[in-house]
């Protein structure tokens, strides 16, 4: 079954506000929300690497932890995608007379939930399974995410978090599982070629 939602008619007029804000701001501050909303992701990746690599000195089982971070994030992002197929909202810029930072996308690139979105909460949450510290910092950096793709005319605001949830809770429960699966092949695994990747 699929759904048809108008997202215009959910929070339109908010998204109005938000965009018509980033229209009157300096363009210096435009070019970097849009270069974050764009590149921001990258941190993310960034931020995995240093989990992975922090966690090997404490132990094969935090270091197996820290490697189902992506794997996590992959799955969030799996659910994400499939409901945004199931529900096929259009990008605003198609239902809304409005110039926005970011140029409209190709009919057919759905905007409910946010991909982008998604994907940066579902690693702030799995990186908590590794680190609070990276976890928060994280945390900080999805927020932006989040609010950046609503600032540069991408997605309505529900349409974030929409991504959020799904993200979240699809990375959490994924962590979850994984981090018991992980705790017992890790020691076996460390005493294998893979030792690198789980023993500083």
């Amino acid at each position: 079954m699929i759904l048809a939602l108008t997202g215009s008619s959910v929070d339109g007029s908010l998204y109005r506000d938000v965009v018509d804000l980033a229209r009157r701001s300096p363009g210096w501050l435009d070019g970097v929300v849009a270069a974050w909303s764009a590149y921001g992701l990258t941190v993310f990746a960034v931020l995995m690497l240093v989990g992975w690599w922090r966690a090997r000195g404490v132990a094969a089982a935090a270091a197996m932890t820290a490697l189902a971070v992506p794997v996590a994030v992959l799955v969030a992002f799996a659910a994400d995608s499939g409901l945004k197929l199931l529900v096929r909202e259009d990008r605003p810029c198609r239902n809304l007379p409005f110039r926005t930072l970011e140029a409209c996308p190709a009919p057919g690139d759905y905007a409910f939930p946010s991909n982008h979105t998604a994907i940066a909460i579902a690693a702030a949450v799995a990186l908590f399974f590794v680190s609070r510290r990276l976890g928060r910092v994280a945390s900080g950096f999805a927020v932006a995410m989040a609010a950046s793709r609503v600032w540069v005319g991408a997605h309505y605001p529900h349409d974030v978090i929409a991504g959020a949830l799904v993200g979240g809770l699809v990375a959490f429960l994924a962590m979850t599982v994984l981090r018991r699966w992980a705790s017992g092949p890790a020691g076996r695994l460390a005493a294998t070629r893979l030792r690198p990747l789980l023993v500083a």
